[in-house]
């Protein structure tokens, strides 16, 4: 009788922690001085180019890089929820990734920063490079390779794991919600419990619009050169079609990248002319030019008929980060509550 006790009483006592960090998640997000610390991490992973390359298994092995922000959490508790955040073209950033992995971590969230280009210096260092030769489907690959590491290890429940994305991050975190891209990622059925898009330009489209099931957050800025609002309410209507729950946010008066930590400043080039296709077999597709996307050659080609030699705005803007923080922590509770 004591003994059961004592195992009920551990089980409420674990229950409340869990319930303490969502709740942390709809207040004011930890900040400042005293968050946790990261770590340097690497795990097994490939360089598929295209889904097709992961459903064929086909793509070169690759130890994949990024920074680990183990949960706190009480001795003896079940593995905790998790995040696993995706980086935009210009890399990993201290005050985007790195912030947001410090302060999931304070919030009882164990937080798995990928570092794509990192883990790919022999395909290229200047932005151009990079953006030619790793592509979505490499971060992916990294993605749901990071999730069973996570699982694996014992610091994450495989039930509670987020997807989050920005800009190029954000592109491949939609693309991950298609259930045949995560099929070519995760044939042993992996998926994430929520996606999360931040600023992602809404390019892709997919043969077959089925998704995983999982949840969709979308947010960008009214005042984003990258995003077409019509083109990302037509990629939402898709993904519900498909059998998700989407929620897009507009903020009033945003620029791209309003949680980068600097700005106002031009940079990059607008993607708005590309229009990409996830074929059925896992292929990708230029639905502008006819041309398949299976390499570095046909990328370049593909992309330099579409992409706008025009930079774009980015603005931090910590009003709009602290929205943002609130929308998605109301996002996370429900969807690791309900788990």
């Amino acid at each position: 009788m004591l003994r059961a006790f004592a195992a009920l009483a551990m089980m409420v006592a674990a229950t409340a922690a869990q319930a303490a960090d969502l709740g942390a998640l709809n207040r004011a997000w930890p900040n400042g001085d005293g968050l946790p610390e990261g770590r340097e991490v690497t795990w097994p992973s490939t360089s598929p180019f295209t889904p097709q390359e992961a459903l064929w298994k086909s793509a070169p092995e690759t130890e994949a890089t990024g920074t680990l922000f183990p949960a706190r959490r009480a001795a003896g508790a079940p593995p905790p929820p998790a995040v696993i955040l995706l980086h935009g073209s210009g890399g990993v950033l201290w005050a985007r990734e790195r912030t947001y992995g410090r302060q999931f971590a304070a919030m009882g969230i164990t937080a798995l920063v990928v570092d794509a280009f990192a883990a790919r210096r022999d395909r290229g260092t200047s932005f151009t490079e990079r953006l030619l030769n790793i592509t979505e489907s490499m971060m992916l690959a990294d993605a749901y390779a990071g999730f069973r590491w996570l699982v694996e290890r014992g610091e994450a429940d495989p039930k509670r794991i987020a997807l989050i994305g920005f800009s190029y991050g954000a592109m491949a975190t939609m693309y991950a919600l298609n259930e045949n891209a995560a099929r070519a990622f995760a044939p042993n059925g992996e998926r994430f419990a929520a996606h999360a898009a931040f600023y992602g330009p809404c390019i892709a489209r997919f043969e077959d619009p089925r998704t995983t099931g999982a949840p969709l957050l979308m947010l960008y800025g009214t005042d984003d050169e990258l995003i077409d609002p019509a083109r990302c309410n037509e990629t939402a209507r898709t993904f519900r079609e498909g059998g998700s729950r989407v929620e897009v946010i507009a903020y009033e008066g945003a620029a791209h990248q309003w949680d980068g930590g600097w700005g106002p400043r031009r940079i990059g080039r607008l993607l708005n002319g590309c229009n990409i296709q996830l074929a059925r077999d896992g292929a990708v597709r230029d639905l502008n030019s006819g041309l398949e996307m299976s390499g570095r050659l046909s990328r370049m080609m593909i992309l330099g008929l579409c992409v706008e030699n025009k930079p774009y705005l980015i603005n931090a803007d910590p009003a709009v980060r602290a929205r943002s923080n609130a929308d998605l922590g109301r996002f996370l509770a429900g969807v690791f509550g309900a788990g």
